[in-house]
């Protein structure tokens, strides 16, 4: 199932399907570690004896992003309740943290009594193994935990809105009360346990507060709707690697208001589009809303230590049991040059340095890595006929140098390039430089660009003839000709093999 609304910070990556509904949550890296392995956190509404999930088909969808922002704007509205319901998302530019702001409009000219259910069905580190689920009063907010890994659910409503449990007890910000109202831990996958989330349906909680193993959790919020009125309800999701840390973000939210963090990650984006921005005279507004949406969602797929993740759909893995959350050096060089055409800076420098980081001591790069520059799984074997050979793709390796001219082509950096020239620029040259057919002159064979066939393929050849092209000119940059002209001679040799032999 599709993944339509990304937001992300670069380190805490939340997607929203089709539906609208919560699938992966990745974090401290994007695309590593998913805390959900794809399973739905639900939101439900109940009201005068109905209660329906956001998944339900009787809602009608319109999903989209605010104009110019990593910002939602998600309004859905159920005929059978005559309720609509307006959501704003976001994951704070700064912080690990996602605030869900959403607007109930009563369609009906009487008062009414709504309760909203956040459900969280996490597998902390991919899986459901001892984790804990548990209500925790002083701060009023639902915690789920393993290891170093921690969350904190909270929510807050307009003072004077709610129709159940008192909270005036809780914490309040200007003209909200800080709070869950109603709560449920519980477990589910387990024999007659299917979930906590059907202990809502009837718009009640048990108020069980504690759950460890394989378990989930509900919040609800009790909300009175005027006539043809609205109310607000907010709900944040605080992450980090203790309890300290997720109660420091939730005081923060408290203390400044979850309005606050929402505009102020709005402003970041804005900021992050207009700093980069080319003249796009000429194009039409589609075309410039498209441009600037697409460079947005690319950044929710760029991890903050550098890596670029092919795809972040946690679905495939039930038909595999496997994910594109990898950084394959080649989609990272092709996304990074688009990067770079479009204007941005540190984006591409980020992936260089950590290509450089993963680069072998021979001068290759692996097939691919995890977003922490670890070696990733393959499926490309050492051992081949009898006899050891490289599991690589050679234009990953090629492209990464193709790539990183092209930026200094730019930018002009030199004290960026210094660091790299000889530990990765060197080292990948002289490696696909040597790694040739003595009698041909082309690369020797290694995997097609979609690992599905070994030997010489015209897009390899063709990548490292341009790599090792672009080693050259950056030889010549540093002033060693004859460096230069060791590759250049490599890169005609590949040429004359190309038209001989291709």
């Amino acid at each position: 199932m599709p993944r339509d609304l990304p937001v992300g910070n670069g380190s805490l990556l939340v997607n929203f399907d089709q539906t609208y509904q919560i699938r992966d949550i990745y974090w401290p890296h994007v695309g590593q570690e998913n805390h959900t392995q794809g399973h739905t956190f639900r939101v439900g509404v109940w009201v005068e004896d109905q209660f329906r999930w956001l998944g339900d088909p009787g809602w009608e969808r319109e999903l989209r992003f605010d104009q110019e922002t990593l910002l939602t704007r998600v309004r859905l509205r159920h005929p059978g309740l005559a309720l609509t319901l307006e959501f704003t998302d976001a994951v704070d530019f700064h912080e690990s943290l996602l605030v869900r702001l959403s607007r109930l409009t009563n369609e009906l000219q009487r008062e009414r009594d709504v309760r909203v259910f956040f459900h969280h069905d996490f597998h902390i580190l991919g899986s459901e193994v001892g984790d804990t689920a548990y209500y925790e009063p002083d701060r009023r907010a639902l915690l789920h935990y393993k290891g170093g890994r921690w969350f904190l659910a909270n929510g807050a409503v307009p003072v004077g809105s709610q129709t159940g449990p008192d909270v005036a007890t809780g914490d309040t910000l200007p003209g909200l009360a800080v709070g869950v109202h109603y709560w449920a831990c519980g477990y589910k996958d387990l024999p007659g346990r299917e979930g906590t989330w059907r202990d809502a349906e009837d718009g009640e909680l048990s108020g069980n507060p504690v759950a460890q193993g394989s378990v989930d959790s509900v919040a609800g919020f009790d909300l009175k709707l005027p006539a043809g009125g609205s109310q607000n309800l907010y709900y944040w999701l605080a992450v980090g690697a203790d309890f300290e840390t997720v109660a420091r973000i939730n005081r923060m939210v408290r203390a400044r208001g979850p309005d606050r963090f929402l505009s102020r990650t709005a402003g970041y984006w804005h900021l992050w589009l207009r700093t980069h921005l080319p003249d796009l005279e000429g194009l039409s507004e589609h075309v410039r809303h498209h441009y600037k949406l697409s460079l947005l969602v690319i950044r929710t797929q760029v991890d903050n230590a550098g890596g670029i993740v092919a795809a972040n759909d946690s679905d495939i893995a039930s038909e595999v049991r496997d994910t594109y959350s990898y950084v394959w050096p080649r989609d990272g060089a092709l996304v990074s040059h688009v990067l770079t055409l479009a204007g941005h800076v540190d984006l591409p420098r980020r992936f260089f340095e950590f290509c450089a980081r993963a680069l072998t001591a021979e001068g290759y790069l692996l097939h691919k890595y995890n977003p922490d520059g670890t070696l990733a799984s393959t499926w490309l074997p050492w051992y081949r006929d009898g006899r050891k050979e490289l599991p690589i793709q050679e234009d990953e390796t090629a492209l990464v140098l193709w790539a990183l001219w092209e930026h200094f082509k730019v930018f002009g950096e030199v004290e960026f390039i210094k660091p790299l020239y000889r530990p990765f620029i060197r080292a990948a040259a002289d490696f696909l430089a040597d790694y040739r057919d003595p009698e041909s002159g082309l690369p020797k064979p290694s995997w097609d660009l979609w690992e599905e066939r070994y030997g010489v393929h015209a897009f390899t050849v063709g990548t490292v003839w341009a790599g090792l092209t672009c080693a050259a000119n950056f030889a010549e940059a540093f002033g060693e000709s004859e460096q230069a002209r060791g590759y250049r001679v490599a890169a005609a040799e590949i040429r004359r093999g190309t038209d001989e032999h291709l």
